[in-house]
């Protein structure tokens, strides 16, 4: 029994673990906010020297070792070039990211929240960021998309790690960002005909992961469910994500950025 007891407390560290999956809005900095700071701005002025008005970010929310394969970032978002009222009430030009962000005491849940480059990446576990460049004319559908609020109707509250993108019963954070992107270019916020576009042409990533495990996981935490999956267990990503672009003709670069400088091209 002693044993048995052991086990449970193990899962259940684990899986709470697994149910927050680096897409919460708050959390403890690894890094000093001088770091932070620094790199939040390396990141807007690569974005910057792009002439990007729009883009898509990921952050790293977890260490590498608890990273499932094939999956880098755990959180996803769109960044859009606006206008940013300071405390002080001087307004000044920046980038403002537009997050779906898991409740960190109600995992199941998520809320719709702007931040700012320092603020997304104060929680991360590695000083580095994906950036997907969408085109032009993609990057102006976002920003008119946003503008006009209607991003918000497509946001499902009801929060899964794992959320199935091919239908509207979960959403997590890249989910919410596929869905922004496909209203964009498809000037719909009809979120039946957004998951009809994204079954014809979005290939989620699969989570290597056993159904198992990953059902044990729903026991412990909201945050895990596949009430919303049939057969193999895949996600959106940021991987996930930029291949569907590039395979389309949707973005003019992907690249991974590193605090030392380092700029990879995906």
């Amino acid at each position: 029994m002693r044993y048995l007891v052991i086990i449970i407390f193990n899962l259940t560290i684990l899986f709470s673990q697994s149910a927050n999956a680096g897409s919460q809005a708050t959390g403890e900095a690894l890094f000093s906010p001088e770091e932070v700071v620094d790199f939040a701005k390396q990141v807007e002025q690569y974005a910057a020297q792009q002439q990007a008005y729009a883009f898509i970010i990921g952050r790293q929310g977890r260490p590498d070792k608890d990273l499932p394969k094939g999956i880098t970032f755990t959180h996803v978002a769109v960044a859009v070039y606006s206008n940013i009222e300071l405390d002080n009430g001087e307004i000044v030009q920046g980038y403002a990211i537009h997050n779906l962000y898991q409740r960190a005491k109600d995992p199941g849940r998520s809320d719709i929240i702007v931040d700012y480059p320092v603020d997304f990446f104060w929680a991360a576990k590695a000083m580095k960021a994906g950036i997907i460049i969408p085109t032009p004319a993609i990057q102006k559908k976002l920003v008119d998309l946003i503008a006009s609020g209607q991003h918000k109707a497509l946001h499902n509250p009801h929060y899964s790690v794992v959320a199935n993108p091919h239908n509207r019963y979960r959403q997590n954070c890249t989910e919410f960002t596929l869905d922004v992107l496909q209203a964009a270019i498809y000037q719909t916020d009809d979120i039946d005909r957004i998951k009809q576009n994204s079954q014809a042409y979005f290939k989620p990533q699969p989570v290597n992961m056993s159904r198992f495990k990953l059902a044990l996981g729903g026991m412990f935490s909201d945050g895990v469910t596949l009430n919303d999956h049939k057969g193999k267990v895949a996600t959106a990503t940021f991987g996930s994500l930029q291949r569907y672009m590039k395979q389309y003709g949707l973005a003019e670069q992907a690249v991974i950025i590193q605090s030392n400088g380092t700029t990879t091209q995906l």
